[in-house]
């Protein structure tokens, strides 16, 4: 897949600096007391609530990926469970089963560095209530919008329930196409549909639009098939469209990020946007701030349509 842009990336990034995508998406309201209310507009940039997926940073730890995050210019962060807590508690993981100490420091950190926790994932919600409940009550905890899993379907009905009860979203996440194993079925944007088709509104999908890619889906037409459900977004730039593919700074590989951006603008998208970046992990943050100003100069180029 070849992309051809309008916008240069160039002249995305250099359009970064002032107007804002707020006229353009839907308008910003206050923070509803449910945890599935919107994202509040001082953890968006340029309308997009836009930071990354502590994965990236995933050779560090959570206290880390915050600090990392914030200096790439983020504004939001989605965890990823069993990742190491501290610096200096190298055997402390944080998930689930984290004690109100140990959340207490992170939020503390959240707050220190300007940051808002909006997802965790991708975490399993098996079909059994006692595990599932516990995510649930844990995201409930950190005032976590959305959970990021790849469910079984005979886990939908209690995901379900628990939705409603909790009022958090569950946004199901693809992985790439596993030919040697065809029950593993979420790669497929077209399968992912028929889960979340006749569920609560709340039930939708998390887009990685890198492993679509690699699964030898455009992110394009994906996001189409799931138009309504776009929970959240793993988003990634790819350098070819292959299974080999590898993250590179958005705008200059193959998976077409403004068009992306322009669809989910077209969908009214008011979720997160996580750039998670696999590529170059012992140092990535230049590469991760480029792909936050890329998203920036799209936003400013948008408000002046």
């Amino acid at each position: 897949m070849t992309t051809t842009m309008a916008t240069t990336r160039r002249e995305l990034l250099a359009a970064a600096g002032g107007a804002t995508l707020a006229a353009v998406l839907l308008p910003t309201r206050d923070a509803a007391a449910q945890t599935a209310g919107p994202i509040p507009a001082e953890y968006r940039i340029g309308g997009w609530a836009l930071g990354c997926q502590a994965y990236t940073f995933n050779r560090f730890s959570v206290m880390e990926a915050i600090e990392k995050t914030a200096a790439a210019g983020g504004k939001v962060i989605e965890f990823d469970p069993g990742q190491r807590l501290a610096p200096d508690e190298p055997s402390a993981r944080w998930d689930q089963n984290a004690s109100d100490e140990t959340i207490a420091k992170v939020k503390e950190k959240l707050a220190k560095h300007g940051l808002l926790a909006v997802n965790f994932g991708v975490v399993g919600l098996p079909n059994n209530e006692a595990e599932s409940r516990k995510v649930f009550a844990f995201a409930r905890k950190m005032g976590i919008r959305t959970i990021t899993t790849e469910p079984s379907e005979d886990a939908m009905d209690l995901i379900e329930r628990l939705v409603k009860e909790y009022d958090i979203r569950v946004a199901i996440h693809n992985h790439p196409r596993q030919p040697s194993n065809p029950n593993y079925k979420v790669w497929d944007p077209k399968y992912v549909r028929t889960l979340v088709e006749k569920r609560d509104r709340r039930i939708g999908a998390c887009a990685d639009t890198g492993h679509w890619v690699r699964s030898g889906v455009r992110p394009v037409e994906a996001l189409r098939i799931l138009r309504g459900r776009v929970l959240s977004s793993h988003l990634k730039d790819l350098h070819e469209f292959s299974p080999r593919g590898h993250d590179v700074p958005f705008g200059t590989g193959v998976s077409d990020i403004k068009g992306i951006l322009d669809e989910l603008r077209a969908q009214r998208f008011d979720g997160n946007l996580s750039v998670e970046y696999e590529h170059n992990v012992e140092n990535n943050v230049v590469e991760v701030a480029q792909c936050i100003g890329f998203v920036r100069g799209y936003a400013a180029t948008a408000a002046r349509r």
